[in-house]
């Protein structure tokens, strides 16, 4: 069977927006069953956004209401008579002319929407730099003042899976160093301790005295 296109992003749709058990969404996508069902439980994709595969020409919304109503069918893709996307070799982002003006109102989106991402992550979305997105950050930026957030990927500056993949690194980042941190205390052994009630000196160690 042919690949599937962004096969997180697409299993976060089916799991949305259909019947369709987590064995059924697994072989279509190729993703395991467990990880469909932590899609489901919030525990996997958190935030990421749904890839509908009718949109592209993946799937009819036949071919899925087809398989909703029985549970040993599977998925299968629609023919396609465009070429698949080829890889994008590793190198700077060009952005057409264009679409530079853009640029601000991306970063923008992207500090306000996914503040987990690092300035770097950013930059390379759109194709700019950690100086520009510092400026747009501290509202510094020149043209600050017309700058409105819009979504990189509707600009045409960045694709869903590009995003998606780089809010998938920042959240797995962030999770590990917060799990370090905590290692780390734990080994510490620091344990507050409890507020010591202030004494007189005067009336310390002093022995009650019965009334006469």
């Amino acid at each position: 069977m042919s690949q599937v296109l962004m096969p997180k992003a697409t299993a976060v749709w089916l799991v949305e927006n259909t019947t369709l058990t987590f064995d059924q969404i697994s072989a279509f996508t190729g993703l395991h069953p467990l990880e469909i069902q932590a899609i489901a439980d919030g525990e996997v994709a958190g935030g990421m956004t749904g890839y509908d595969p009718t949109t592209n020409g993946q799937l009819t919304k036949e071919e899925i209401k087809r398989v909703e109503a029985d549970g040993n069918a599977r998925l299968k893709l629609s023919p396609r008579d465009v070429p698949m996307p080829q890889a994008r070799s590793k190198g700077p982002r060009y952005t057409p002319v264009a679409k530079r003006q853009d640029r601000p109102d991306a970063i923008a989106w992207l500090l306000k929407t996914h503040p987990e991402l690092q300035d770097s992550q950013v930059a390379k979305l759109v194709g700019s730099t950690k100086s520009t997105v510092q400026s747009v950050k501290d509202r510094s930026h020149w043209n600050m003042q017309n700058v409105r957030q819009r979504d990189p990927v509707t600009l045409g500056l960045c694709s869903l899976k590009d995003l998606n993949d780089a809010v998938d690194r920042a959240r797995r980042k962030a999770a590990r160093e917060d799990a370090t941190r905590k290692k780390d205390a734990a080994k510490s052994g620091v344990v507050e301790q409890a507020p010591v009630a202030d004494v007189d000196p005067a009336d310390a160690d002093q022995p009650d005295v019965a009334e006469q």
